[in-house]
């Protein structure tokens, strides 16, 4: 999962050496944390918010399969 999201990232921004992914793993959660630099925040957010909703949907297929629930955090 967290390989996933890194991908994605990586791929959209002008910085992809700052962009650094986090995975937080629980019994039936996992919690991914994305950070990237200040000035790609728009570029992994998008407009309207589609682009961050595209990596929660792709992240939350991916872990159905595991049987488990994914929530992707967006930071600074």
């Amino acid at each position: 999962m967290k390989t996933l999201v890194e991908y994605i990232a990586r791929s959209l921004v002008d910085n992809p050496d700052v962009v650094q992914v986090t995975e937080i793993e629980g019994e039936r959660s996992i919690i991914i944390e994305l950070r990237v630099a200040p000035d790609d925040m728009g570029k992994v957010i998008g407009k309207q918010g589609k682009i961050a909703k595209s990596i929660r949907t792709l992240t939350k297929a991916t872990a159905a399969k595991e049987g488990k629930r994914v929530v992707v955090e967006i930071l600074r």
